[in-house]
């Protein structure tokens, strides 16, 4: 399959997952007898996006037609997209915001130095794709079986899934794996034509049928402050608020501040029983 053709592919389930969930009072419009489709029907966006049946139509069949952005801005808004789901409608009909970064693999020393600086605030740095590249003690003492995993394998989105032990650590695992799915998916848009982005994809919906159910679903956000908990199998619940810096282009800094006391202490003797 060709990489536009699975872009259209992308692009066709994008909007049938968005028209879905827009009911007709959400709109303004009268629900109707007989209705069998979930949402809105495709003359209906159509309609309230101001373009024609037919040619709405095709788009969300993945036919190859163009769309300009002022029509993508008219659908937008009848699907009511936030800013991550409307610059993912932009990408998948082939109106990029620019060339895509370079998604480089290593990590300087400066950065590293940074990481290490932070002391018992664990940190990590990582790319769009999720995979773990560096972290300083303390990460690894809060994760060690993700940053021990083979390199194929270091990777957040891929042990969340995958790896029980680590995945019974998170609090809220459901609702925290669905966002880190979609703000995947915002990242992969901009990747789509690289193998390595494909192959993972691949690999993970084969591995988890978690994954690929909420794969399907075509969410997508940006990255942003979370809080999290982690029940530690000795230490207890740990609460941190996490904060995410661009450290270069598709590089990202996260960075767990402990939210309380206890979370504090509990990370200077999980330190000190790493030493």
């Amino acid at each position: 399959m060709s990489v536009a053709t699975a872009k259209r592919e992308d692009l066709s389930a994008f909007l049938r997952t968005r028209r879905e969930r827009i009911t007709p009072e959400m709109v303004d419009l009268a629900p109707g007898p007989r209705r069998r489709t979930p949402g809105l029907r495709r003359e209906e966006v159509a309609q309230l996006a101001g373009v024609g049946v037919t040619w709405y139509t095709w788009l969300e069949q993945g036919r190859p037609i163009n769309a300009s952005t002022q029509v993508l801005d008219a659908i937008a808004r009848t699907l009511r997209l936030d800013s991550a789901e409307r610059q993912h409608l932009y990408r998948l009909a082939g109106h990029s915001e620019g060339p895509v970064p370079v998604d480089p693999g290593h990590v300087t020393p400066e950065l590293q130095g940074i990481l290490d600086r932070l002391g018992d605030m664990p940190a990590v740095i990582s790319n769009g794709r999720c995979d773990a590249l560096a972290w300083n003690a303390a990460y690894a003492a809060l994760f060690p079986e993700l940053v021990n995993a083979p390199e194929s394998e270091r990777n957040s989105l891929w042990q969340t899934c995958l790896n029980p032990a680590l995945s019974a650590m998170l609090l809220n695992r459901d609702q925290e794996l669905a966002r880190a799915v979609a703000v995947f998916r915002s990242a992969y848009s901009r990747h789509a034509d690289d193998p390595c982005w494909q192959d993972f994809v691949r690999r993970l919906s084969a591995e988890s049928a978690e994954f690929a159910r909420l794969w399907a679903r075509q969410d997508v956000a940006e990255p942003g402050p979370r809080a999290k908990t982690f029940k530690h199998v000795e230490l207890g619940e740990l609460r941190f608020s996490t904060t995410s810096l661009v450290a270069v282009p598709e590089n990202r800094v996260v960075v767990y501040t402990p939210m309380d006391d206890a979370t504090r202490s509990a990370m200077t003797k999980l330190m000190g029983s790493a030493r």
